[in-house]
């Protein structure tokens, strides 16, 4: 193991504390240490707020439900808030990674738009291959986030400033630039359903499965594309290299950099992600509905923040959890449509999650700071 590798220990996941001295071991005496061992390895994990939210928010709204069959705890609901949810935990999980690595991209939002407007004017105006324009799309989203970490990393200006700027270009562009192109219009549909490679490019982005007669709608296809996401990044943070370096930099980039890890490298990879992810949002938002506007995904990169703070990651960086960022999703998810289903005023949405957000953060808060005593 080279030392990039021990730069940090990861608090989100299990595995053998540090080396030392024996009658420091917590495990050992009369079995109260071990306890208290035991107790410190679940608080240092950042997705215990989010689970034990998620679970009280189900709960709050299987109570709650209003509609007259229940739904909420049928394949109706459960459809709903997860395809909800899906749509913003596709995002929200590289966004909670950026963030332990101590950046913000506030493009996000933007950027969800700006690329469900370029599948639709490759594929509906230009008459491209659905293929060749999903590919395109994700080679765009990749390019701004190479962009966005090399003026970060190399100029030095804060992420918050340098993401801002770039989401406010694409607004623009979104706006006056469709304008031009797009004859006066900012909605941008298909016309026609000869358009090569796009049913198949619709199965795999914009499609559904698991159709049943509970629900002959089905389940969308984004959902499992919100399973995949997570996965891999649960994965990349528990295995492999790329994880400790993330929760090096986000943790102290000079002391991580003295000991070899490729700050800069690591903070690139880092933004080219979330901005790639956008375009996926952007290619499934497109293929599900054949139709791209200028206000799409506008104010969502908040809602993509909400997750992963619920989630468990710190706004200082070097601390957080890609599960704990896809269930922040889920409670979302749940959120908007829970308050739909127990008949609620939906203009009541952001204080249920502004109220949400505040309690996550002070168990967030409490339980690392109870978790860094105990290890003390």
């Amino acid at each position: 193991m080279t030392s990039a590798d021990t730069a940090v220990a990861r608090p989100d996941e299990a595995g053998p504390p540090p080396a030392g001295p024996p009658a420091a071991d917590p495990g050992t005496g009369d079995g109260r240490g071990g306890q208290a061992g035991a107790l410190t390895r679940i608080l240092r994990r950042p997705a215990l707020g989010a689970l034990l939210g998620a679970v009280a928010v189900f709960v709050l709204f299987t109570i709650t439900d209003s509609t007259p069959q229940h739904l909420w705890l049928t394949q109706t609901g459960f459809q709903a808030w997860a395809q909800q949810a899906a749509f913003f935990g596709i995002m929200a999980v590289p966004v909670g990674l950026l963030m332990i690595g101590g950046e913000f991209d506030l493009s996000t939002g933007g950027m969800t738009g700006f690329c469900a407007i370029i599948m639709a004017l490759l594929v509906g105006n230009e008459h491209w291959n659905a293929w060749a324009a999903v590919a395109v799309t994700f080679a765009f989203g990749a390019l701004v986030g190479a962009v966005n970490g090399l003026v970060v990393t190399r100029s030095g200006l804060p992420s918050f400033i340098v993401t801002l700027a770039t989401y406010f270009v694409f607004r623009g562009l979104s706006v006056g630039g469709v304008l031009k192109v797009n004859h006066g219009s900012t909605n941008i549909g298909l016309t026609g359903t000869d358009h090569p490679g796009l049913k198949s490019a619709k199965d795999v982005f914009g499609g559904s499965f698991a159709h049943s007669s509970g629900l002959p709608v089905g389940y969308q296809t984004g959902i499992l594309w919100f399973v995949g996401v997570t996965v891999v990044a649960v994965w990349v943070l528990a295995r492999t290299r790329f994880g400790n370096w993330v929760f090096a930099v986000g943790g102290d980039a000079d002391a991580a950099r003295k000991v070899g890890v490729p700050v800069r490298r690591t903070k690139i990879l880092l933004f080219m992600t979330t901005s790639t992810a956008a375009a996926l949002v952007g290619v499934i938002s497109f293929l599900q509905t054949n139709t791209a506007v200028s206000e799409q995904g506008v104010g969502y990169e908040f809602y993509y923040i909400i997750a992963a703070v619920v989630g468990g990651c710190l706004l200082t960086g070097g601390h957080g959890s890609a599960l704990g960022a896809a269930l922040g999703a889920c409670i979302i998810g749940m959120a908007l449509q829970g308050v739909i289903y127990s008949g609620w005023d939906s203009s009541w949405d952001f204080t249920f999650l502004g109220a949400i957000l505040f309690l996550a953060v002070a168990v967030n808060t409490l339980t690392y700071q109870r978790a860094m005593r105990a290890r003390r």
